[in-house]
Order: structure tokens, then sequence, then C-alpha cells
């Protein structure tokens, strides 16, 4: 009975020493695929995957500010809980059935020559990411805390403003690895009601399912996005011109034919919305700086636009 009991208690050991290598192993994998796809530095303080139970429970994950920013914490979850399929552990295509995310705080900070720091991460640099980690998220729960938004553009010690949003959103078929960064990423933002990033037209643009509607935006060419709206003409010709109002100066303003024209981040942006089938609306934006095309740009407008529908 006592040699079964020393070598149940070596078993015992060697499994538990086993799984606490599996999750470590793991663990530096997941925050190294994480820091490649952001851009930024990326710690966890736990990862735990259970075969049993089919789950994963990540504690303590943060994102730290890219290069050229102030040392800080640009996303902080203290849990994220995933269920996943395991018959796709080991495949390339992993199937996760739920993945409920905490977000406590996000840190946004704008550096002294202006720019955002979410809209420097390398995964807001390209719209159409040269490779991608394909999955497949059925159901995303998102809990959003607060947004500190800290801002050194007019001096040494950055003015300081708090958004409690305290949300708690849902979103379903995510296809990608990349999409989900950039729909945790910008959707604070855009339930704080922050204005302007380019995050966003990098979000529309690479597919992220966060818009409410059913069809995905369109590039028509280099500078413009399009995309078929299911509201009348004159609702969206009333929301497109209070978002525009909102983001920039009117230049011109022509409701019975549907155009819009405005200045916003120091581009040349027109809206032209037509009639479709249905009672659909098709709207079209383009956006040019110096004659350059800003799809970007184009795509961050529409994506406030079709929020607000």
């Amino acid at each position: 009975m006592k040699k079964f009991l020393i070598v149940l208690g070596i078993v015992a050991i060697s499994l538990t020493g086993i799984t606490i290598f599996k999750n470590l192993i793991i663990k530096s994998v997941v925050t190294t695929v994480a820091s490649r796809i952001t851009g930024a530095p990326v710690h966890m303080d736990r990862f735990q995957l259970n075969i049993l139970s089919s789950t994963i429970h990540i504690s303590g994950f943060k994102m730290y500010n890219p290069s050229g920013f102030p040392e800080g914490i640009l996303v902080s979850c203290p849990e994220i809980k995933v269920i996943y399929d395991r018959t796709t552990l080991f495949k390339q295509k992993r199937h996760f059935l739920l993945v409920e995310i905490k977000l406590k705080e996000m840190g946004l900070t704008k550096n002294k020559e202006g720019k955002l720091n979410v809209d420097s991460l390398k995964i807001a640099q390209e719209s159409k990411p040269s490779s991608s980690i394909p999955m497949q998220i059925d159901l995303l729960t998102l809990s959003i805390g607060k947004i500190i938004y800290k801002d050194y553009a007019m001096g040494t010690e950055p003015s300081v403003r708090v958004y409690d949003v305290n949300r708690h959103k849902s979103y379903k078929s995510i296809p990608t690895a990349e999409q989900l960064a950039l729909l945790v990423l910008a959707e604070p933002m855009k339930a704080a009601g922050i204005q302007g990033a380019k995050i966003y037209g990098v979000a529309i643009v690479a597919g992220v399912a966060v818009l409410p509607v059913a069809v995905a935006a369109t590039f028509i060419g280099k500078d413009s996005v399009q995309q078929i709206i299911d509201t009348s003409f004159e609702h969206a010709y009333e929301i497109s011109l209070e978002v525009i109002k909102r983001m920039g100066k009117i230049t011109k303003d022509e409701a019975p034919n549907g155009v819009i024209k405005a200045n916003i981040n120091g581009t040349m942006t027109a809206l032209i919305l037509r009639k479709a089938a249905d009672n659909k609306t098709e709207i079209t934006i383009s956006c040019r700086k110096y004659m350059f095309p800003k799809p970007d740009i184009a795509g961050g407008v529409l994506y406030q636009i079709v929020d607000k529908l």
C-alpha cells in the first residue's frame, strides 16, 4: 500500500509538471503571436488550458504601448474565458464556441506629434494584412469598462479624460485573429464616442463584423468605399450629415442630390447617396489628401455613419 501511494504521488507530480509545462509553452506561443499581430508587447499572468472541459482561462492579459509612446498599458483584460472545440485543437483553423473578454481598462495616448497609440500599432498600418491567422469564433462577448485618454500634444504634462463606458456587447462569426484584435481595439473607442481614429477605417476595410448590417463594405477604387444600407434615402442623408458635421467642416450640402462634401482630417471628402431597391440606399464615400487617396479615412467615415443608423 505504501509503495502504491508513493507511485501514485510520483504520477500526480509528473502529471502536474507536464500540465504546467504545457501551459507555459502555450502561454509563450500565444503572447508571441499576439505581439506579432499587434506590433506591441503583450503579457499575461496566467494561461490555463483544460482539455477535459474544453476551456481556456487567461488572467492578467495586458498589451503595452508601441514604441514612440510613454510606457503604459494600452489594454488591460483581467479575465478571458474560451470554450473551444477540442477536435480542432491541433488543426490550423481552430473553432471557438464562445470567447468572453472582460476589458477593464483601455489606455489611449496621443503623443506630441498628434498620433494615437492604437493608430501606431502594426495591425493599424495596413488594411489587409499579408497573412492572417484563421479561426472560427461563433460568439464573442466583450465587457468594456473604462477608457483613460492621455493627450501629450499640448505639452509635457498630458490632459487626461476618463470615459466610463460600462457596456456589454456581443458579436458573431469572427474568422481571423486579426479581426478579433481590431474589434477589441476599436469597439471601446466607438462606444465612448471618440472620433477620428485611423483604426476605424482599418477595421471596416478588414471586414470586421462590428457593423449592424449584413452587407459588408466594398472598395470600388483606391479612395472610395461603397455599401448598400437598409434604410431610406432621407434617413441616410440626415445621419450622414450629422456625422460628417461632427467629424469635419461641411463645404457642400445638396440634400436633393444626396451629395455632401467636407474637409475631414485635412482630406477632401465626398459622400454620394443613391436610392436602391426595396427602400435601401447606396452610399459611396471617397477621401483624398493632396490628390493622394485615403481609403482608411473613407472607411472610418462609413464606419461611424452606419453605426448611427
